[in-house]
């Protein structure tokens, strides 16, 4: 890309964020702009290698994260597996700079975070008015499909969230505050079965995506399951869309791309990130 074409959806991108009509949509990479980045897995490869350096799983499954996840599941027992998601998570981590700039963005109704950490909700700590709702796996909640939580980590019936000035969606749940996790195959049978018609998605996600652009940051789309998860959030919103994705991608990607209207911005997230942090420094709360 030249710098005239990214300087100018740069300033497309700030527009949307300052008047409230862009969702920032976070995936695992985000993390590699941390100073934990070293310890906290930044895609699923990494966390299936890491869960099966802490439990002995087949060769043939140690890079697919949900086989991992299932095998664990089915041979160690649930309990085990969100102990060791636990252990890996469960860390005091610092928000990164491109993290505490999203989270002095004035109007920002809706932010979307698809990892299991938290640091992004210690980013959030200084906002007035936010919570979170994060996707629940059948397996523990039967019939339930979301759990809601105030800022202070309280749990609260969904209807709250109304009110809030920002809602933090982790469709895929999170360590914080009740360790939540949607991650093994069984899981995703349960919420693929439904997501379709939108089922496992609550209606005020649903109000808040409604015409508006997604700017997706750390996210790729190798796996049905990241494409799936990420078409379904994007129904009904805007029609032009952004994600940060340095080249090469696969076939796959770049036809998902194409069929969602969304524009790669061909940077490295780090220069991604130096870029706005540059022109654009601070928002004011």
């Amino acid at each position: 890309m030249d710098k005239t074409t990214v300087e100018s959806d740069l300033e497309d991108i700030l527009k949307s964020l300052e008047s409230g009509q862009l969702v920032p949509f976070l995936g695992p990479g985000v993390l590699e702009l941390s100073k934990e980045s070293v310890s906290f897995p930044t895609n699923p490869e990494m966390l299936s290698e890491r869960l099966a350096s802490l439990v002995a799983v087949p060769s043939r499954i140690r890079k697919n994260l949900w086989s991992t996840s299932q095998y664990i599941e089915n041979y160690r027992h649930r309990k085990t597996l969100k102990a060791l998601l636990s252990q890996i998570f469960d860390v005091q981590a610092e928000p990164n700079d491109l993290q505490k700039w999203l989270a002095r963005i004035p109007k920002l109704p809706l932010i979307v975070d698809v990892w299991y950490d938290c640091s992004l909700s210690l980013a959030f700590k200084e906002r007035p008015s936010w919570g979170q709702i994060q996707g629940v796996s059948q397996a523990e909640y039967p019939g339930r499909w979301v759990k809601a939580y105030d800022r202070e980590g309280k749990e609260v019936e969904l209807g709250e969230a109304e009110g809030w000035q920002t809602v933090l969606y982790k469709p895929l749940g999170s360590v914080r505050p009740q360790k939540n996790f949607i991650i093994s195959d069984s899981d995703y049978v349960e919420v693929l079965t439904e997501i379709d018609i939108q089922t496992p998605i609550p209606d005020l996600i649903k109000r808040l995506r409604q015409g508006r652009s997604f700017l997706f940051i750390g996210c790729r789309f190798q796996s049905q399951i990241e494409r799936t998860w990420a078409r379904q959030i994007l129904k009904r919103s805007s029609s032009s869309h952004w994600a940060v994705i340095s080249t090469p991608l696969t076939k796959n990607e770049a036809r998902f791309l194409s069929e969602a209207h969304i524009k790669q911005l061909d940077l490295s997230l780090e220069d991604f990130s130096q870029k706005l942090l540059h022109f654009y420094p601070a928002f004011p709360l």
